[in-house]
This record gives structure tokens, C-alpha cells and sequence, in this order.
């Protein structure tokens, strides 16, 4: 199964009380999941790698052979995808728990950088969740 999963975070402050939601759709665009959920307090980017762990673990349990993952975070994205490095050690150590789940799964996955306006149900899903809280 080929999944495009879209997520976007919503925070107070950063750090702060963190906001995730997600949208993930099969190849024909059609919808397989929406969720969110509050991450209490997380720095912007430990709440991205984090909600990108989940559903990298979430993807694997679905029998996903290909992901596309897409974010408006160019920064996270970049430091995924091996473009950038990453300096600071909490995300280090998260995105080595990404790399592991993807190294245990071995399919493909891609990381794309979108613009906010492109990634509206994510972005919608992560206000609930704030709402909601």
C-alpha cells in the first residue's frame, strides 16, 4: 500500500503546550486517516520529529510500502532527509529512533517540504486538537 501522510503542529509558545495533527490519504487520494493529539511541552521541532516518529510507526503497522510524507517545516524535512545536519542532541536522538524504524521497515519513504497552504487538513486536525484541550 502506497500512503501520502500530511502533519502539521500548532504551539502556544516554543516551548509550549504542543498541538499534532495528521491526514493520511492512499495514492488516489483517497482518506485512510485524520487524527490529533496534544504533545504538552515540546520545542516546535522535538513536536514535529516526534508526531513523525508515530506515524512512521504508524505506517509500518498499516503494511505501507511506500510513504510520502509531507511537512511545511523545511527545516525538519531537510534534517530527515540527510540535507541538513542536526546539532541539537534531544532531536539527534529522535531522529536516530526514525531512522531505526525506517531502517527496520525498509520500503521507501520520501520526505517533501510543501507550503503551509498546501497542508489545510493537517493544519485543521492540529487546531482541534488545541481546541479540544
Amino acid at each position: 500500500m502506497k500512503l501520502k501522510i500530511y502533519t502539521d503542529w500548532w504551539a502556544r509558545w516554543n516551548p509550549g503546550s504542543a498541538w499534532i495533527g495528521v491526514y493520511i490519504i492512499d495514492w488516489d487520494d483517497s482518506p485512510i486517516e485524520k487524527r490529533y493529539r496534544a504533545l504538552w511541552i515540546k520545542t516546535n521541532n522535538q513536536a514535529e520529529y516526534l508526531w513523525a516518529l508515530h506515524w512512521i510507526e504508524r505506517w509500518i503497522e498499516l503494511n505501507a510500502t511506500e510513504i510520502e510524507l509531507y511537512m511545511d517545516s523545511q527545516l525538519v524535512i531537510n534534517q530527515l532527509a540527510w540535507i541538513f545536519k542536526i546539532k541539537n542532541k534531544e532531536l539527534a536522538e529522535i531522529k536516530f529512533e526514525i531512522q531505526k524504524a525506517i531502517n527496520d521497515w525498509w520500503w521507501k519513504i520520501s520526505f517533501i517540504h510543501i507550503p503551509r497552504e498546501k497542508n489545510k487538513e493537517a493544519d485543521r486536525l492540529s487546531n482541534i486538537a488545541m481546541d479540544n484541550n
